[in-house]
């Protein structure tokens, strides 16, 4: 019974569903036995092409060099540079690969090299696939000749084609690689390239050295105008506002902190004097024998006369003691004491108008310096803004000293770069002549041929197999169809040319092909008969099966030629057999085995008891076969072939033969399979090999649920010999042992 498709699905253990259909390991290694030749013409044809790509490609030999990016170098002149200075950014490095894959490097190669005089550049010896792509691009081009100009711009893109320049790794180091047909040649360029990009950096170095040194100069000289033009100004200014510098500041300013400094001094004095006035003042009307004023204690006219009233004082106090007060003696000694207080008055009187006259003189001193700061501070207030111009002036002249001193300092510096021939580049590694060329690889190349005819036969192949969706293994039709398999026959039709030559014949052809078991007994093709018989018989262990049905999806699938040969291999058995053109609408088995007949089945129709009259038989086979003779095609073919009649007249055949085969028309185009299918036992369905799709052999079985039912088993029709071989190569190199395929 037909199942639909989840039932095959489920009895893959690995599979994925690829297009409708479920690619397993299994179909895989089928799809590879069927199409290995289709793989091995991908895998030829690829390797020829890279054969011939190797035989025509001219050699290639690429030379390498090496520079080095180091700004170690330049630290020579430049002493106070930190350790950071030698790191380089990426961003540098990358930008000098673009200056040495620049067009005015490479254009000053090509014109110091006479690269345009070069056959290999100038194109004077081209090849073939160059002429043929020169004369494809003539026809859009102008005729004009190419100037001098174009060719060197030609020649310049080839040399940045074959140059490749990169840097290694993360270092400071470019790796220049150019591929040429002479090695010679190849180790010339890259060499004059490499020379080419430290001198142009040197050269550029020195140009820009050069160009920054003659503006430090020109600016140097308008500094300097500036300065001096500051300069002058400052002391022009000075001189109108009678502003005087000295090495402590301005004059005013310098006298204004004397006079302050003096002023203070003057206070201090007069104070100092006014206190020794006050304090001689305010002893005077003490005792003037005790005197504590520091000047009387100095004075030696003070001391003497202290000493002397002293010696009198004690010589009073002595005689008074003794004679009393009242004595002579004791009254001059008091007299002459007193005498001595009165000098000592006089000596104070003295002093105290001294301290009187230098108290007057420092007041008078005092008030004058008081006088002239007052005097200068109002000179000071009136010159202030001078003083604030003055400072602006000074400013800007000290600001274009210092700018012109650095400018200085630059121009020496740069004057000595400028001739001082370091680069931050130098070539580390100078191109030798290659040895061996560097393409095309032989082995690399026919690696990738290998691989890729591999892949594009593989691609080819399945691509063939799943886009075409169609049936050629066993397990194939029982996945599909859920019956079961029951062989293969091979093709027995002629080669194509074979049966293109003998088309006059088409029909002596076609009714060999119906005997091809009683011609080839001993055949797969008879062999695979046998093993449907066999089936059968099975079948018919459990159930009554006679009437069998041959049926297929399309036409021209080959069931027509299943049935003759199916028929006459039962009948070459013994069994009585009858063999039935069902098919009314082409009737193209009546035309191979009885193109003479007269009646057939529909006349039988009319009298199913005398079927025997219409019926003719094979002397060689024993096979009665019915045949069918319509006048023209008949409208009602499928009520004709399910009728009543013709369920009697499979009645009476019941009663007479043991294996009644009928061949029925195609399901797909017309209707009366599926009508029959109610009055059969069971149905083999033809299914031609590498042909039938899946979706016909969906559609046909799926719009009839009891042909479903009927469906003992299918066949696959006409394979092909070769790549059944291939298919089946599992089953070893003796498998078709037991086969004769030639009568």
């Amino acid at each position: 019974m037909y199942q639909p498709r989840e039932h095959f699905q489920s009895g893959h253990r690995f599979g994925i569903e690829f297009g409708g259909a479920v690619l397993s390991f299994d179909r895989v290694t089928d799809v590879l036995r069927r199409q290995w030749p289709l793989i091995a013409a991908a895998v030829g044809a690829s390797l020829a092409l890279v054969i011939v790509y190797l035989v025509l490609a001219k050699p290639m030999y690429t030379a390498n060099a090496r520079i080095m990016m180091d700004t170690r170098q330049t630290q020579v002149l430049d002493k106070d540079s930190g350790t950071n200075s030698a790191l380089i950014d990426t961003g540098y490095v990358d930008s000098q690969v673009e200056v040495i894959n620049s067009d005015d490097l490479i254009l000053s190669i090509v014109r110091r090299l006479r690269l345009t005089e070069d056959p290999e550049f100038n194109g004077s010896n081209p090849g073939l696939l160059a002429v043929v792509t020169g004369k494809i691009m003539s026809v859009f081009e102008s005729g004009e000749p190419p100037t001098q100009e174009r060719i060197e711009h030609a020649v310049v893109e080839s040399i940045q084609k074959s140059l490749r320049v990169e840097r290694v790794l993360t270092t400071y180091v470019l790796s220049l690689n150019y591929r040429a047909h002479s090695p010679d040649k190849a180790v010339k360029i890259v060499n004059a390239i490499a020379d080419a990009y430290i001198v142009g950096a040197l050269e550029a170095k020195y140009q820009s050295t050069k160009r920054a040194t003659e503006w430090l100069q020109q600016r140097s000289v308008e500094l300097s105008e500036q300065a001096t033009a500051s300069d002058r100004a400052v002391q022009t200014f000075k001189a109108e506002h009678n502003i005087v510098g000295t090495s402590r500041g301005l004059m005013s300013e310098q006298q204004l902190s004397d006079l302050n400094t003096q002023l203070v001094q003057a206070r201090a004095a007069t104070a100092e004097a006014k206190a020794r006035l006050d304090r001689i003042e305010a002893i005077s009307d003490q005792d003037l024998a005790q005197p504590t004023v520091t000047d009387a204690l100095n004075n030696s006219v003070i001391t003497r006369l202290r000493a002397q009233y002293l010696d009198l004082q004690a010589q009073y106090a002595d005689w008074s003691r003794r004679y009393g007060k009242t004595h002579l003696a004791a009254v001059n000694l008091a007299n002459k004491m007193e005498e001595l207080r009165k000098n000592i008055a006089d000596e104070l009187h003295r002093i105290g108008d001294a301290y009187r006259s230098d108290y007057e003189i420092a007041k008078s001193r005092e008030a004058s310096l008081d006088k002239n700061v007052k005097e200068l501070v109002a000179q000071a207030g009136h010159t202030g803004q001078a003083e604030v111009k003055l400072r602006d002036l000074e400013s800007a002249a000290d600001t274009y000293r210092n700018l012109y001193n650095n400018f200085l300092e630059k121009l020496q510096s740069a004057t000595q770069n400028q001739s001082f021939p370091l680069s931050e580049a130098r070539l580390i590694s100078t191109a030798t002549k290659p040895d061996r060329k560097s393409s095309p690889r032989t082995v690399l190349a026919l690696v990738g041929g290998l691989v890729g005819g591999l892949c594009l036969g593989f691609g080819a192949a399945f691509a063939r197999e799943l886009l075409n969706d169609v049936l050629r293994t066993p397990g194939e039709v029982e996945d599909e169809l859920g019956v079961k398999c029951l062989g293969v026959l091979p093709d027995i039709r002629p080669p194509t040319k074979t049966r293109a030559l003998l088309s006059a014949s088409a029909k002596a052809d076609e009714a060999g092909l119906s005997r091809y078991v009683v011609d080839h007994p001993f055949s797969r093709f008879a062999e695979t008969l046998r093993n449907i018989k066999v089936s059968i018989d099975v079948a018919r262990m459990t159930r009554e099966i006679k009437v069998i049905g041959i049926v297929s999806s399309l036409p021209k699938e080959g069931k027509t030629t299943v049935a003759a040969n199916f028929a006459q291999l039962i009948a070459m058995t013994g069994h009585r057999t009858i063999l039935i053109d069902g098919d009314l609408h082409t009737r193209s088995l009546t035309r191979e085995l009885a193109p003479n007949a007269n009646s057939g089945l529909v006349e039988a129709l009319s009298d199913p008891t005398g079927f025997s009259y219409h019926v003719q038989r094979s002397k060689e086979t024993g096979l009665d076969f019915l045949p069918s003779i319509v006048a023209s095609r008949m409208v009602n073919s499928a009520d004709v072939i399910a009728s009543r009649p013709m369920a009697d007249l499979l009645a009476m055949l019941r009663e007479h033969y043991e294996y009644i085969i009928i061949d029925l028309a195609p399901v797909m185009p017309v209707a009366d399979s599926k009508a029959f299918s109610v009055l059969i036992d069971a149905m083999v369905y033809v299914i031609e090999w590498g042909a039938t799709t899946r979706a016909a052999l969906q559609e046909s079985i799926s719009g009839s649920e009891i042909l479903q039912k009927k469906l003992l088993g299918a066949v696959l029709n006409r394979a092909n010999p070769k790549m059944l071989g291939r298919i089946e190569a599992y089953k070893g190199k003796h498998r078709n042992s037991y086969y004769v395929e030639h009568s």
